[in-house]
């Protein structure tokens, strides 16, 4: 079955990331779509330790160890970014002045709660972060992950059997196998990234979804 590349999957999020906008992306895979936004549109990087107006990933050798994302990976600072303590930074997440935020899921439930600080394990660490902020500040809520788990179940269920970090947050969810919508309605299907079609997608998520990729491709 053909999946995304994570690679791939951050330059399809990149494609839907507005001029103009204010952005935060999440620890993990959500940072790689810093490296694939375009580069004559203006966008805003935020990293809830301090920083708005960050670029790519530096190249190799030109890492500067004063120069980081929250996740503690090495970042660069276009013209005109800016430095500021984090709680400033935190007062931009809480008051509704992010446009999106891309974050990373154990789990999206079909009514766009999201699982991704914990699972809930006796020996995992729980890494609460700034996702909970993020899930419930920002006017745009996109989700990054893979489609299934190593085991072949569904990121995406009914209900969510992680610990929730936000209730009814998630507006979109971008997988290695396709790109769907959390509406009012249901979840509904825009794009397949993978050669199956819809109902082999449908027995795979496990839970009920519309065809909206009919409606795409006649747009």
């Amino acid at each position: 079955m053909k999946k995304l590349t994570r690679d791939e999957m951050a330059k399809r999020v990149a494609q839907d990331i507005p001029e103009g906008a204010y952005v935060n992306l999440g620890i993990g895979v959500p940072t790689l779509v810093a490296n694939h936004l375009a580069a004559d549109k203006e966008i805003f990087l935020h990293s809830e330790n301090g920083l708005l107006g960050m670029g790519p990933a530096p190249a190799k050798g030109q890492e500067d160890d004063e120069l980081i994302n929250a996740g503690k990976q090495h970042v660069t600072l276009l013209t005109g970014g800016a430095y500021f303590h984090h709680a400033d930074s935190f007062a931009m997440m809480r008051g509704g002045h992010l446009d999106f935020c891309v974050l990373g899921a154990f789990q999206v439930s079909a009514k766009g709660d999201l699982a991704n600080w914990h699972t809930g394990a006796p020996d995992a660490i729980p890494a609460v972060g700034g996702a909970m902020d993020l899930a419930i500040g920002a006017k745009q809520v996109y989700v990054m992950m893979e489609h299934l788990t190593k085991h072949g179940e569904s990121k995406i269920a009914a209900e969510c059997s992680y610990p929730v970090t936000g209730i009814g947050c998630v507006d979109r969810i971008y997988t290695d196998l396709a790109m769907i919508d959390v509406t009012q309605e249901g979840l509904v299907v825009r794009e397949i990234f993978s050669d199956i079609g819809f109902d082999e997608l449908l027995k795979l998520t496990g839970v009920p979804m519309t065809d909206g990729t009919q409606s795409a491709r006649t747009a």
